[in-house]
């Protein structure tokens, strides 16, 4: 690969434009467009190898004739030559696999944002089409190999060259037997922004057909004299503060699945409030705070990370762990981020990804660190190093108890030919065989909501990010997109104060002061000007505290004379702010 790559280097040299001259017209015109479906030998297929090389494919100039008719020509490949094309991606370098993806990429944006002038719109779907298949092929061999990150075939630009809704709108018709060519088909094209916009178009979707279910009842109930049956186009919740959880089963145990597709609206009991999204975001805070609750004992701590996962036993019903996961599926269809700090495997398992050492490194990671000790041991005494048998112990009521990994464990010790089996059947202990009927509950509540075909196009990390919002800070678009009330205006000198007091803090205390205005520490999947926050004025005196209103994302902001007592009072009322989290 080397040595072809120096010899198109050097075809490149103004010395020879000639010579290159004739073997793009050769590329062009002879050798690809005759390339055989079935190779005469497993030798003739290195020029799909070779080929990718030629500096030439990379210039858009060249996308129609030399790199779109070069995908064809391999996915023409018969499944024998296709599978050993697989195989020699699977081995080569991961910078060569790449830059054959990031080739096919530019080719898509080029086609995007050509199509209504380059091609006439048959030839469009028959480019297009080639180059996603092409990135489809190399997808999977990348899920296998794992050469670069699945965030390497992201294509950003979709999601302003494509109408995402639309192209939905078109993949869902083509379930049902319409024909066309959408990129929903392929949907690791889509970075996450891209996916939520195709997440709520679902949801829309989905809320419409439950709406307009419910409005065709209504109809015939009138007709039928029997208006007191008639549906509502909303989820509505009628809760008590004073029995939340208790409310909330209630209310979710008489509403059908396609109920749960509906826009949520919450009441709370004696409060007239207009539910405008901040009583449903109050609602999520305050249930999934006493959910959480230490005293139910539904999950465990761990300290070394703060993060939470199922308790091995609990003293609540199976219909608890139910309602979180309707709770998570339900904050994800109405855009609410929760504060939920569960790590990344409860995702994993939510899309059929097995569970590995890394998730437990990352939920407990002295017990990980621990055994990646004992896979890495050089030595041969492993038994009498680690002292170790298929079994550990667990505490259960107080008191230790001994759990067997697997049947009969605490007669098998581990050895050093045992021992990833071993590693393996605690990773599965942890996150499968303890927990399992509590999980089972959670994932039932959360896939009753939120299941399907829309679920399949996240990966894990995606799918977090829905529930519990993202990382991404970027600070100056939060003050860009901040609206005033009362007498602020972005000029005001207590506005310009507040902000130059901000952008001082360091990145933990800007993430608490999220906590304490929004009531999580991340932002939405769609970043931080889709947070809208509210700061008006107020006319209590400089004496008081900085006030927020979590539901709405508010601040009630006194008028400070200077930036010392400014900074001095909000970072009293942030450090004050006790939060809804457990963690």
């Amino acid at each position: 690969m080397s040595s072809i790559k120096v010899l198109f280097e050097k075809l490149m040299n103004a010395h020879h434009s000639r010579l290159l001259e004739q073997i793009l017209k050769g590329f062009e015109s002879f050798l690809i467009p005759q390339l055989p479906s079935s190779p005469p030998d497993v030798e003739a297929m290195r020029i799909y190898i070779i080929l990718p090389e030629f500096p030439l494919l990379q210039d858009s100039k060249y996308y129609i004739t030399l790199t779109l008719p070069l995908a064809m020509a391999i996915l023409r490949l018969d499944t024998n030559p296709s599978k050993v094309l697989d195989n020699w991606w699977s081995q080569v370098c991961p910078e060569y696999f790449f830059r054959l993806i990031d080739l096919y990429k530019g080719a898509v944006v080029y086609l995007l944002n050509g199509r209504k002038t380059l091609l006439i719109p048959v030839l469009f779907t028959s480019y297009i089409t080639a180059a996603l298949r092409l990135l489809e092929k190399m997808h999977k061999v990348n899920v296998k190999v794992q050469h670069v990150d699945h965030d390497k075939f992201y294509i950003p630009e979709i999601s302003s060259l494509v109408d995402i809704q639309e192209d939905y709108l078109m993949w869902f018709l083509n379930q049902a037997g319409l024909d066309s060519v959408t990129i929903c088909s392929y949907p690791f094209v889509f970075d996450a922004q891209a996916k939520t916009k195709m997440l709520q178009t679902d949801a829309e979707l989905q809320m419409q057909v439950a709406i307009n279910g419910a409005n065709l009842q209504n109809v015939f109930m009138l007709l039928s004299l029997e208006p007191m049956l008639a549906k509502n186009p909303y989820l509505v919740l009628h809760v008590r503060r004073t029995s939340l959880v208790a409310d909330a089963l209630r209310e979710l145990s008489i509403h059908s699945d396609i109920d749960l597709k509906k826009p949520l609206k919450v009441i709370f009991d004696g409060e007239e409030a207009v539910d405008d999204g901040g009583v449903t975001k109050e609602f999520f805070l305050l249930l999934l705070k006493e959910l959480l609750n230490p005293i139910y004992g539904m999950f465990t701590v761990y300290p070394d990370s703060n993060l939470l996962w199922f308790s091995d036993i609990c003293f609540v019903e199976h219909n608890w762990f139910h309602l979180i996961g309707i709770m998570c599926g339900l904050a994800i269809y109405n855009f609410t981020v929760v504060d939920l700090h569960f790590p990344l495997v409860l995702y994993k398992k939510l899309l059929n990804v097995p569970a590995t050492l890394e998730d437990l490194k990352e939920l407990s990671p002295t017990e990980g660190r621990s055994l990646q000790e004992l896979l890495d041991y050089p030595a041969e005494d492993v038994e009498e190093t680690f002292c170790l048998n298929f079994a550990i112990l667990r505490e259960s009521y107080g008191l230790m108890e001994m759990k067997p990994l697997v049947p009969g464990g605490d007669k098998i010790t581990v050895n050093r030919d045992n021992r990833k089996e071993f590693v393996d059947s605690y990773v599965n202990y942890v996150f499968n065989q303890s927990i399992q009927e509590w999980y089972e509950a959670f994932s039932t509540g959360f896939l009753k909501v939120c299941g399907g075909k829309i679920l399949e196009l996240f990966q894990p990390s995606e799918l977090r990010a829905m529930v519990v919002g993202s990382s991404n800070y970027n600070w100056q678009e939060l003050e860009e997109s901040a609206v005033y009330k009362g007498e602020y205006t972005t000029a005001h000198p207590t506005v310009r104060m507040f902000w130059e007091t901000f952008h001082e803090f360091p990145l933990e205390k800007k993430k608490r002061f999220l906590l304490f205005l929004t009531g999580s520490d991340r932002i939405p999947i769609y970043g931080m000007s889709s947070l809208h926050i509210i700061i008006q004025s107020i006319s209590s005196g400089e004496d008081h505290l900085p006030v927020a209103h979590t539901c709405y994302n508010l601040l009630d902001l006194p008028k400070y004379s200077s930036k010392e007592i400014l900074r001095k009072k909000l970072t009293q009322a942030i450090d004050h702010y006790e939060g809804f989290s457990l963690v």
